[in-house]
């Protein structure tokens, strides 16, 4: 089951942001890009904490499609359970307030990120992410694409994400 009615646009029948990636491929392409860069490339963090990173972002946003897929691959990837500890509650600080207004992160941010074991690219990384998936966000809500019901839904969807990356046919 689905919700939200009709997309503004002509959207194939896919949810969230896979009905955009199958309509646009001109956009895929560099979108499922910038995701597997992002989420799966070379980091000192992890997998999981950077879905996790993700899911806060779009789940902060409302954005209930990135949210749920993002935190269901942070699961599988975490083997059930989601990336906690005092390193990621700096990043997600960092995260949150990119979110908001990236002006708005302080040198005390940066700082107790530092201390809880962040090197600058962990924290750049972090600020990518919160900046990226405030604009999936805003794409996928911005056109009012569905948004499923069903929990099963989306763990289907993590579990290939989880498995095979963003890099792949829609």
């Amino acid at each position: 089951m689905m919700t939200w009615g009709v997309p503004h646009i002509d959207l194939p029948p896919l949810p969230g942001i896979a009905g955009l990636l199958a309509a646009h491929p001109a956009t895929a392409g560099p979108l499922n890009s910038l995701a597997e860069t992002l989420l799966r490339g070379p980091s000192p963090l992890t997998p999981a904490q950077r879905e996790t990173i993700a899911a806060h972002v779009s789940r902060r946003n409302e954005c209930t499609f990135c949210a749920e897929t993002h935190g269901a691959v942070a699961r599988h990837l975490a083997g059930g359970e989601v990336p906690a500890g005092p390193l990621l509650d700096a990043l997600l600080a960092i995260a949150e307030k990119v979110r908001v207004d990236g002006r708005s992160v302080t040198a005390e941010d940066v700082a107790r990120a530092r201390a809880a074991g962040a090197d600058d690219r962990a924290i750049h990384d972090t600020v990518l992410i919160a900046a990226a998936f405030s604009m999936f966000n805003r794409y996928v809500d911005g056109l009012n694409t569905l948004t499923p019901d069903d929990p099963a839904q989306y763990d289907r969807h993590a579990r290939a994400l989880a498995e095979n990356g963003y890099l792949r046919a829609v």
